[in-house]
């Protein structure tokens, strides 16, 4: 393995070499500092990707710096900078929505799906805070915007099937556009059974099933104003987590919203969107399943999320500012009921999260000065209040035998800033960046009662005295062009100050048969955190590309202590070929050996691993209707590993035969 890693770090550097032939003088555009993933169905840059159907968990590992904590095959938990959920803001189009599982088996990208959305914009660090407080980024899952086209009637259909698994996918489009309205209809399906790992071996538990139905319609009030209506219900029954002691039997959710859009070119707001919204989650584990429990439970949690958010853009002289204004009220409730084997003996109950009321309201403000053409200097702010109520008595009285001072309140102030500068010149760019930001705890680091945790074996007990959590960054990213070359350095460092964690409390037993003991969460008084990639791109040919990214990350708390899931080095090489109607990739992905992992957190060493893909794909055009089939083989060589964010471990997929097809009516 050893070999095959610096086999691939030699063939990065040696493209490097080799293009250092030539110069390249670029057409000038605008920097981007977020990331955007296309994943728009209709869009022709869809067909480039490895799967049409793709879930949003595939899309989301094609960034640098995104990894998914996976807990089986369904709803991988997104993390980015090295940091979980709990750090991050992530939304559905700007909207603010929150699981209800207390063990973080329904992250908020499992509640859509492809046929949902446009794309999707990663913003790292305080550049994450335009929708909410944040400390590692934000990402926000973009619905499509408005569309008056006129065409009419126009739909699609997908099919799709791999063999590890017997994962089949089916999804429906229905579209009509006209000059003054529009509607979309479209669904999607998936179903796996277990998947086997490398060599043949049956992963348990890690079977599901889900479909997702999205309605869409606008109707264009007069040539600047536009009102749009947006319906998701997604619904996942019969969902195993091989690497947890339970499954999930129903996560349910209902997300809608109401958005005036208002535009125009000739005034000096150019835009104002004004979004109502309402979700509500459903989300029931159970074990009824799973053999030889040394307890049955029924674990059921509910949120529910009441928001709004109005932002403006506005461009005056060299200013480019953008407001906006949001707020949600949100109700977390969990409980868990425990059946002993017993009969005789009476069922115990107890609130995991005693029913907790958060209402929110804050301001974002950007401003881009262009400096010149070439260079633009931007800064960012948000202020926000926070507030958390305990409205279930009961849930009150069992926190106060920990903290007997406990009130049913608690409010909170937060705010962050950002900065950064950047140039753009023919043959470079570069941006630098700093920040400033802080996050209030989570429901679970705040109030959970009792949460088991399987990754360390142990139970937890929120903490509602915990201080905001900090975070000071810096960050760097500069690209060079020559003729046929691209490469770029990326890189960031967080400084996180009361950095929240569990901390065992020996005096406290676990009620969870076969547990270590007792954390309670608590505050380091800093944690570090540091990551660098160096991506590069070499086209060969107008059909030959090469591209390769390798990556190193580290983090370590005050203690002196690693810190947990942080990514070791890592490597990925591809090489493309790309015609009009035929495209082809292989690829190799890999990480290196997981040395500097985290046993004090419970976290164990990951060896190394390397795997090979195969991709390819076709487009043939009947008429005007166009038919697209991605093939191919993931995993080619059936290598049996699994990564540093596999939660306990759990083998990933063994050798994939796939196939997908798309036909698209116009």
């Amino acid at each position: 393995m050893k070999k095959l890693t610096l086999l691939c770090v030699g063939f990065l550097i040696g493209v490097s070499i080799y293009a250092q032939e030539d110069t390249y003088i670029i057409e000038k555009d605008t920097t981007q500092l977020e990331e955007v993933i296309l994943i728009g169905q209709r869009k022709l840059s869809n067909y480039c990707q490895e799967k049409t159907l793709s879930s949003i968990d595939d899309y989301l590992e094609k960034s640098n710096r995104i990894t998914m904590i996976k807990r089986g095959n369904y709803a991988w938990e997104p993390a980015m900078n090295n940091m979980a959920s709990q750090r991050l803001v992530v939304t559905i189009d700007g909207m603010q929505i929150f699981g209800a599982c207390t063990d973080k088996m329904d992250p908020i990208t499992s509640y859509v799906d492809v046929s949902n959305l446009d794309k999707v914009s990663v913003d790292s660090g305080q550049e994450g805070t335009e929708n909410g407080h944040c400390v590692g980024g934000g990402i926000d899952l973009k619905m499509p915007r408005s569309k008056f086209y006129g065409t009419g009637l126009k739909s699609s259909f997908d099919l799709g099937y791999e063999t590890n698994g017997n994962y089949r996918t089916a999804g429906l489009d229905l579209e009509y556009t006209g000059d003054k309205f529009y509607v979309n209809a479209d669904g999607i399906f998936r179903k796996s059974d277990n998947y086997d790992a490398g060599g043949n071996m049956e992963v348990l538990y890690s079977q599901f099933q889900k479909y997702n139905i999205s309605l869409q319609g606008g109707y264009k009030l007069s040539e600047n104003h536009v009102l749009a209506a947006n319906v998701i219900y997604d619904k996942a029954t019969d969902v195993g987590y091989p690497a947890l002691p339970m499954d999930v039997s129903l996560a349910e959710a209902l997300i809608t919203s109401v958005t005036h859009t208002f535009k125009s070119d000739s005034t000096t707001i150019k835009s104002l969107e004004t979004k109502l919204y309402y979700n509500t989650i459903t989300h029931i584990m159970d074990d009824s399943k799973r053999p030889d429990v040394p307890i049955r439970m029924d674990m059921p949690g509910w949120s529910d999320t009441y928001g709004f958010y109005s932002k403006a853009t506005l461009i005056e002289g060299k200013h480019n500012l953008l407001f906006n204004v949001n707020g949600f009220y949100n109700r977390s409730l969990a409980e868990m009921t425990m059946y002993p084997n017993d009969s005789n003996q009476p069922a115990m109950f107890m609130y995991t999260w005693p029913d907790i009321r958060t209402l929110y309201t804050g301001i974002y403000v950007k401003d881009g000065f262009a400096l010149s053409e070439e260079k633009t200097i931007s800064a960012s702010a948000r202020f926000g209040y926070h507030n958390n109520t305990i409205a279930e008595e009961v849930g009150l009285e069992s926190l106060q035998i920990f903290y007997p001072d406990l009130t049913d309140s608690k409010t909170r102030f937060l705010m962050s800033f950002s900065t950064d500068y950047q140039i753009k010149k023919e043959k470079y760019d570069a941006t630098f960046g700093v920040g400033y930001g802080e996050r209030a705890p989570s429901v679970s680091e705040g109030y959970g009662f009792f949460l088991y945790n399987s990754f360390d074996n142990f139970d937890y007990i929120g903490n509602p005295t915990l201080k905001n959590e900090k975070a000071l960054e810096a960050n760097f990213a500069t690209n060079y062009y020559m003729k046929k070359f691209k490469i770029g350095l990326e890189t960031s460092y967080f400084y996180l100050m009361d950095y929240i964690v569990g901390e065992i409390d020996p005096d406290l037993s676990a009620m969870t048969i076969g547990a270590n003991g007792v954390k309670i969460y608590n505050s380091l008084s800093n944690a570090r955190i540091f990551d660098v990639y160096l991506n590069s791109e070499y086209k060969i040919s107008n059909a030959f590309s090469v591209n390769g990214t390798i990556g190193y990350n580290c983090g370590k708390g005050s203690n002196n202590e690693n810190l947990p899931l942080i990514k070791p080095f890592s490597y990925l090489a591809e090489v493309n070929y790309t015609r009009e109607l035929f495209s082809a990739a292989i690829q190799l992905d890999g990480n290196g050996n997981q040395t500097n992992y985290s046993s004090f957190y419970g976290e164990n060493e990951t060896a190394s691993f390397a795997i090979l893909n195969l991709n390819l794909g076709n487009i043939f055009y009947l008429k005007e209707n166009k038919l697209v089939f991605k093939y191919g083989i993931e995993n080619i060589l059936d290598t049996n590993y699994s990564t540093y964010a596999d939660w306990n471990n759990i083998s990933q997929k063994g050798r994939n035969f796939y196939i997908n097809a798309s036909f698209v009516l116009n």
